[in-house]
């Protein structure tokens, strides 16, 4: 048996492995075991011993409130770690409590803790031929993490060589019955997985419907009516002892009587939600408020099959079952059903779908049962109570300086080291239930994955939409995959398959050849992905020699996670299969402070483009000025794909997402994290056309979002950063051209040029219009004045009896407004910063036009955005007329088609009951505003006003883009998160919103 492996390792490429034969116990004899060579270390040479280290001072605040949240000086970490990376690890996986002497001070004591465990687990079992053996393999895992090669998941960090149950898994699939034990179990279950910080899904097909009988005789309440309890108790657990809410995924087959209820559960809650946030509640993620919403601490999806599928486009029937006997008890019509699907995805986001069929076609253990769900985030796919752990390497740790190559033979003895402690890390975990340890210890599923690859893409001048970009792609997946299950072969052969192989012998033989022979499939374009792939085909090769012969260790090796706060730890710039944010990123310096820069990747990019280094620093301004490529000097329009980012200026088309998970899915043995995400604009049609060709393409999940379908953050001011970099690059040109046309002389002049704002007076009759309005009852009147040249110059606010604290005070506020905009403070700008202020009183009003308003403020600024702001500028505050709101639902766009009449949009409104007249000259703002202002000659000059700062690179993203995006806020710090596969990350501390 050696033999044979040796010589099909020697075929594979590989170095230096010896697989021995297993004693007959599961266990290697004496002396026999991996024979484990040098990678990336040096004997004699401790990994901590090439390392420089440094002293740090970690100190996390709320920068909203100056809170501080976290403070430990004195830390230790290598000096080529970012800010960011070292901490999110002291904040997160230091363990110990504050101010004593058992809390880590250094990531070397939270790198031994977890290595030196996994060494003493793998010695136990028998893993390594020799303490040597088990020493390199220390070392060399030892290195990879310092140098941020490769992370293990949060919950090995957070457990691993601590007191506590050493729980290394971050993904369960539970499983519930029709009986009142297992429900209530259910609800046991979920708990103790998310207070040891991890997530959890589970299908509840099994319950039966609302319409079907209970044994006594009546109706039963069905799962909807169930994941009630469930959403609740998800809803006051803090995972792990953590920031992050429990995350958990909710399953339904698309043939159950109550799946029409399942696929609205959501999106009516988002209407609740939406008016109670105009009600004045606080609705945002995280908010005081959002607790009195159901079923928002799950992940709905739909788990669909060929069968509803091929309905669907024959336009036929499709019969619903009853759970307790399987006949069908009612008929829907598919279409129906798949378009009510994708309209409440279009709502809320909600449901994604599962691809039943093609799931299961890949699973290893159908003998043992059928896949029918997944963890909250989809990538990891297996059989009930099961548990996978995680790890991901950091692809661009293995491409060449010049990004001309990538080192596949590093890249295979790299996964070849960390499967293996995977694979041993399952010998001495805990689980949180006895039949999920039961089921891990017989299938031993792995999920090793990678982040970076956006990253990759780039920098290697490849765009992520591409035929280049996805053989890339898929040959990385298949040369990991392969490398991890061929290391699984010879694993069984030292240690054992796993238990559950014997009578899965054969299925899983055939998933090996189905990915084999799917990397015969892949059409390579250059030499950069034809080695990589060749590399692959020789891994897949050996493996199904090995295999034939040892049987396999683990029934799954490979998922896509989201890679969210590991991907941090890492320094990565993008994580799991994303492609980049945006090209400008938000860093924390060493000392404090923050600055803004342009990826690493783009002038590797550009570099490996041909673009010579001049050009290159050009571009690299250009970025950093404006956030995106077009127009950037000597940059070629047919590069400008190469830069395209998640979001921005030039976003990849939804389908481009699809495109990518669809070439890397073949070869994974779960599934893909990740939300394709669609812009506003963005059609019911088109979601149900993404979630058709996810199924078409042999996809297994699939989740998809449209900005803004969910309540988001109040919008931030971010055009005002764009007009003062206007100004001050006006002010500082305008001083080089003084500076450049002086006569020299020998008595030094200094010129000062003073500027100060001027004033702008209205003239004594001016044009106007009185707008009567009532905001939850209470009534008052507003005086909007403008410039014979158009342009609001003045506001009056009338509401009480005057005298009174109220009429004092909106006199006060009128002055305020009034003398701003006179000195040129822009309307928008007050309309971003009033807008959404909330206070009493709000509620309903009597204009069409605003029909909820959260105040006073709120709805008179709103009012005189509509009246005077330009369609452009106030729809990025989301402010839109009653009729362009019409007009956008029933032809996707909120402007008037070509030769429909511009009086059409402002028809509805004019016939609303606004009483609107020429008001008197000289109203009492007017006579405040002269008394409290001096007379100015000069002209007006528009008054830049600086916006908040950005605190994230996703806040940075905003600016550049000029309005906010969907992404809630950190519950812990208060930073605005980022995408982060079906999840969000925060960058400043690394809480996440799911499970990754």
């Amino acid at each position: 048996m050696t033999e044979a492996i040796s010589a099909a390792a020697r075929r594979s490429g590989r170095k230096g492995t010896t697989v021995p034969a297993q004693n007959g116990k599961g266990e290697a004899a004496e002396g026999r075991g991996l024979r484990v060579e040098r990678v990336y270390t040096t004997p004699g040479v401790h990994p901590y011993d090439a390392v420089t280290w440094e002293s740090r001072d970690v100190v996390m605040t709320n920068w909203r409130d100056g809170s501080v949240n976290f403070e430990q000086r004195g830390v230790e970490f290598p000096d080529f770690w970012s800010v960011n990376a070292a901490n999110i690890v002291t904040t997160k996986y230091f363990r110990g409590a504050l101010g004593t002497a058992q809390r880590e001070t250094s990531l070397r004591q939270v790198v031994d803790r977890v290595v030196q465990t996994y060494r003493k687990a793998g010695q136990e079992h028998g893993y390594f031929a020799s303490d040597d053996d088990a020493e390199i393999f220390e070392h060399e895992l030892t290195h990879m993490l310092v140098h941020q090669v490769f992370s293990f998941n949060s919950p090995v960090w957070f457990n691993v060589g601590t007191a506590s149950p050493q729980q290394v898994s971050a993904c369960f699939i539970l499983a519930v019955d029709d009986t009142m034990d297992s429900i209530l179990n259910w609800y046991r279950e979920e708990g103790l997985i998310f207070k040891g910080g991890s997530g959890a899904g589970l299908n509840l097909s099994r319950i039966r419907s609302s319409k079907e009988l209970l044994s006594s005789g009546g109706n039963a309440s069905g799962p909807v009516s169930f994941m009630r309890g469930a959403d609740a108790s998800a809803g006051t657990i803090k995972s792990g002892g953590a920031t992050r809410r429990a995350a958990k995924m909710v399953v339904l087959d698309v043939d159950h009587p109550d799946i029409q209820e399942f696929v609205q559960t959501k999106a009516r809650e988002e209407d609740k939600i939406r008016v109670l946030r105009d009600a004045g509640f606080d609705m945002d993620l995280g908010g005081s408020d959002i607790t009195s919403v159901q079923y928002q601490n799950a992940n709905n999806s739909v788990r669909v099959n060929d069968e509803f599928m091929r309905a669907y486009e024959q336009g036929a029937a499709f019969g619903l079952r009853a759970r307790t006997t399987g006949e069908i008890i009612e008929q829907v019509e598919a279409k129906d059903l798949f378009r009510q699907i994708a309209q409440a995805a279009w709502e809320c986001a909600d449901p994604g779908l599962q691809y039943d069929d093609v799931i299961n076609d890949w699973h290893t253990n159908p003998n043992t049962g059928r896949i029918t769900a997944s963890n909250p985030c989809s990538e990891y796919l297996s059989l009930d109570n099961s548990s996978c752990n995680l790890a991901s390497l950091n692809l661009m740790k293995f491409v060449s300086d010049d990004a001309s190559s990538f080192d596949h033979e590093l890249f295979v003895k790299t996964v070849e080291l960390v499967i293996t402690a995977m694979d041993i890390s399952i010998c001495f975990a805990d689980f949180p239930t006895e039949s999920i340890g039961q089921t891990t210890r017989d299938f031993r599923q792995l999920g090793i994955g990678y982040a970076n690859l956006g990253a990759l893409l780039m920098a290697t001048g490849h765009a992520y939409d591409s035929e280049g970009g996805r053989a890339i792609a898929a040959a990385i997946s298949a040369l990991m995959t392969g490398t991890a299950y061929r290391r699984s072969a010879e694993l069984a052969g030292i240690v054992g398959p796993y238990s559950g192989f014997a009578v899965n012998a054969e299925p899983h033989a055939r998933v090996m050849r189905k990915h084999a022979d799917a990397a015969e499939q892949v059409v390579t374009l250059e030499e950069f992905d034809r080695a990589i792939l060749d590399a692959a085909k020789s891994e897949w090769s050996a493996c199904l020699e090995i295999g034939a012969e040892n049987g396999w260790r683990n029934a799954q090796a490979s998922v896509l996670a989201p890679t969210g706060t590991i991907g941090f730890m890492m320094d990565c710039d993008t994580t799991g299969v994303e492609p980049d944010l945006a090209l400008v990123k938000f860093k924390k310096l060493v000392g404090g402070g923050s600055m803004q820069i342009v990826n690493n990747t783009v002038p590797r990019a550009l570099s490996r483009l041909g673009y010579p280094q001049e050009q290159v620093e050009a571009i690299v301004a250009y970025i950093a000025e404006h956030g995106h490529v077009v127009d950037a000097p000597a940059l070629r329009p047919e590069h400008y794909e190469v830069f395209d980012c998640a979001m921005g200026e030039r976003s990849i088309a939804p389908m481009g997402h699809v495109l990518m998970m669809a070439a890397i899915q073949p070869f994974i043995s779960g599934s893909i994290s990740k939300t394709v995400n669609l812009p506003e604009s963005a059609t019911i049609e088109e979601i149900e056309g993404i979630y058709y060709e996810g199924w078409k393409l042999g996809l297994k999940a699939l989740a998809v979002y449209r900005d803004n379908c969910k309540v988001g953050q109040p919008l931030q001011d971010a055009k005002g950063a764009k007009k003062e970099a206007a100004a001050k690059a006006a002010a500082t040109a305008a001083t080089q051209a003084v500076a450049a046309t002086a006569t020299p002389t020998p008595i030094e002049v200094r010129t000062v040029i003073e500027r100060r704002p001027t004033r702008k007076r209205l003239p004594r009759a001016r044009t106007g219009s009185t707008t009567s309005f009532s905001v939850g009852g209470a009534k008052g009147y507003m005086i909007a004045n403008s410039y014979p040249d158009d342009g609001l110059g003045e506001v009056f606010l009338k509401m009480a009896k005057q005298g009174s604290t109220l009429a004092g005070m909106m006199d006060a506020f009128s002055i305020a407004i009034s003398v701003g905009l006179q000195y040129g403070v822009p309307l928008e700008t007050y309309v971003s910063k009033f807008t959404n202020m909330r206070f009493e009183p709000a509620g309903l009003t009597e204009d069409p036009d605003v029909r909820m308003a959260q105040s006073i403020l709120d709805y008179i600024f709103r009012r005189l955005a509509l009246d005077y702001l330009p369609f452009d500028v106030r729809a990025d505050y989301g402010i839109y007329s009653a009729t362009e709101r019409q007009r956008q639902l029933e032809t996707g766009s909120y402007l008037p088609a070509e030769g429909e009449s511009d009086a059409d949009l402002t028809e509805f409104a004019q016939s609303a009951p606004i009483e609107r007249h020429a008001p008197k000259s000289g109203t009492p703002a007017e006579a405040e505003a002269d008394a409290e202002a001096p007379e100015a000659a000069a002209p007006r000059t528009a008054v830049p006003v600086p916006t908040a700062s950005a605190h994230s690179s996703m806040e940075l993203l905003e600016a550049k883009m000029g309005h906010a995006a969907d992404a809630p806020l950190c519950a812990n710090c208060g930073t605005k998160m980022r995408p982060a596969g079906s999840c969000y990350v925060c960058e400043g501390c690394g809480s996440t919103s799911g499970c990754s």
